[in-house]
This record gives C-alpha cells, structure tokens and sequence, in this order.
C-alpha cells in the first residue's frame, strides 16, 4: 500500500457497512474506523455531511495519489475505488475489461439496484413500520424472495462457489451481509439451497468474521435464533427510525416553506 494512504472508515452495524470492512480485510489494508451512531443521528451531524452529503453509511477517506484528501460514499463506489487501487494482484476482483470483471460488476451493481433496496424495504415494514401495512411486507418479501431465486438460481446454472468462477470478489462480498440477514426481514434463507450453502462458504472465511465485527461485534446470527431478542431489537430501532422520519419530514417542509 502506497504510503501517502491513509484508509479512514465511517461505519455502523449494517449490511452496507460491513461490505467495505470486510474488504478492507479481505486486502489486508490498515484502516481507522468512526463508529457512526444512528440512534444519535450522527450521520446527520454537518462535519459528517462533509464527507458524504447523503447523510449515510458507509464513509470512507483517504489519502489520494495526488497527496490530497479523497471522500468517498456508497458502498459501490468505495468498494470499486478499494480493489481498483490496492487490489493489484486481483485478490478480490478481475481484470478490469476483462469478461469476469464485466460479470463481477454485474452482481455488484445488481446488489446495490436490487437486493439491497428490496430487502432494506422488506426490513422496514417488517420490522420498523409504526403498524403492520400487509401490501407494503407483501410487495417487498416477494420482490426479496425473487432476487434471491435469481441468485439461487445463478449459482446452481454456474457450478460454481461464488458469484463469478471459484473466486470470492467484491461481489459476493457486497451481498453478503444482506443474505445472512435474511430471515430479518421475514425471508428463508433454506429455501434457497445453493444460495444457502454460498453464504456458508463465505462466513466461513476469515476475513469475513473480521470484518462483519466491525464496529462492533457481529450478532445478527445469534439475534436471528431468539424471537424474543428480535422483537426487543426490532422495538428499540424503531423508535430511532420513526424520530429520523419524523425529523426528515420537519426539514423537508421547512425546506418548501411549510407547503404539504
């Protein structure tokens, strides 16, 4: 790694959070890490929105090859940017131009286009809606359960252990978080066999178990185990979900001075 880096990571406990730090595993790379605290609404806090104007998880600085600062934002972006600098050996990703980079980039962008946003929709009225809306977990369980078949599907055609050839890339690395986090958002994670035995393979790796503890210690699969837990869990998000709504709302009216 160039010495003028200088890898600092914006993070919390989510999904998209993880993917970056489990790829700065995955790379070996010495990062700093901020734990960013939504029950306290740091990510809307203005020294934050300096490094990433959308106001969300993940984050990422870094010292540029022109000596100066880089911000980056989304998880996408900033995992693109990780192995397009520092992944020269091709540890987690291909060539770029080549037909497994283009492949690589369609699982990424897929993740980010559709797994991510279906799923994060499933969590929010299955589990942080103020009232049980059944359209709403309906539309967004299903739209879920179809990538997943899509993925499923994908790996059994493929033959292969990831996403693209026998290596695991920033794409499998991208979904991950999401699919062992299945059932939280009302989703089987068993009816999907080949899809299941992938994630498997992944947790299975090192870096993976390192990286899904940052900032903090991965509990998801524990959680997933006791009902009870999840509802508490599930409760307490809640509240801070509804006052960031809320919150967001005040400031948009605001912004159209006061108009519905």
């Amino acid at each position: 790694m160039s010495s003028d880096s200088n890898i600092h990571l914006y993070t919390t406990q989510t999904p998209n959070g993880i993917k970056v730090s489990i790829t700065l595993e995955e790379l070996n790379l010495p990062y700093t890490v901020t734990k960013i605290e939504f029950s306290k609404s740091t990510q809307k806090e203005p020294w934050f929105l300096e490094i990433n104007p959308n106001g969300r998880i993940p984050a990422l600085t870094d010292t540029f090859t022109d000596h100066k600062e880089i911000r980056l934002f989304e998880s996408g972006s900033i995992m693109q940017y990780l192995v397009d600098r520092y992944d020269k050996d091709h540890k987690i990703s291909y060539p770029a131009g080549s037909r497994e980079g283009i492949e690589m980039t369609n699982w990424l962008f897929f993740m980010n286009a559709g797994v991510g946003p279906m799923q994060g929709q499933s969590n929010h009225f299955t589990r942080y809606a103020p009232e049980q809306i059944e359209y709403g977990i309906n539309r967004y369980q299903n739209e879920t359960r179809r990538l997943y078949g899509v993925l499923d599907k994908h790996l059994k055609d493929a033959g292969t252990e990831y996403l693209v050839g026998n290596k695991c890339t920033i794409a499998d690395i991208a979904h991950w978080g999401w699919i062992s986090a299945g059932p939280w958002a009302g989703i089987n994670v068993d009816d999907f066999p080949q899809l299941k035995q992938w994630e498997e393979r992944m947790w299975a790796r090192p870096a993976t178990k390192k990286g899904a503890d940052v900032p903090d210690k991965y509990t998801m699969k524990e959680l997933l185990q006791d009902k009870e837990a999840m509802e508490k869990h599930a409760e307490k998000s809640r509240a801070w979900v509804q006052a960031g709504m809320k919150e967001d709302a005040e400031k948009n009216k605001a912004r159209s001075g006061g108009q519905k």
